[in-house]
């Protein structure tokens, strides 16, 4: 297991909060992001914004990590333990993303509301 130093923890405390305040501010962007991620998970075993940044409207483009984080913390999504895959897109400069997976709270969502089918919970 790794652990942080304080100066990591502080930076991690900060950027939580940050993503918390982006995903309150915002209705119809985490809603379109949470759509692409339940349907997009449910069909590969893991994925990170790379793979479904293309897949969203210009505006639900600019807090994506933030709303992924936020489906975390619902239980709908859930981070793979491995190094993260550097970004594609040009301006991150190659900057580490994580890599996701949906929960099983995240596939019965998505097989009820995007497949038809009645999950049992």
């Amino acid at each position: 297991m790794t652990h942080l130093s304080l100066a990591e923890q502080l930076a991690a405390r900060r950027r939580d909060a940050t993503l918390a305040e982006i995903v309150a501010g915002s209705d119809w962007d985490r809603y379109v992001v949470m759509q692409v991620v339940l349907l997009y998970g449910s069909d590969h075993d893991t994925f990170s914004a790379n793979d479904i940044r293309d897949l969203l409207p210009e505006q639900g483009r600019g807090f994506l990590g933030a709303a992924i984080n936020g489906l975390r913390a619902a239980g709908i999504t859930r981070r793979v333990p491995v190094d993260g895959l550097p970004s594609t897109l040009d301006s991150t400069h190659g900057h580490r993303l994580a890599v996701w997976t949906l929960t099983g709270h995240g596939h019965r969502l998505a097989a009820e509301r995007y497949h038809g089918t009645d999950v049992a919970a």
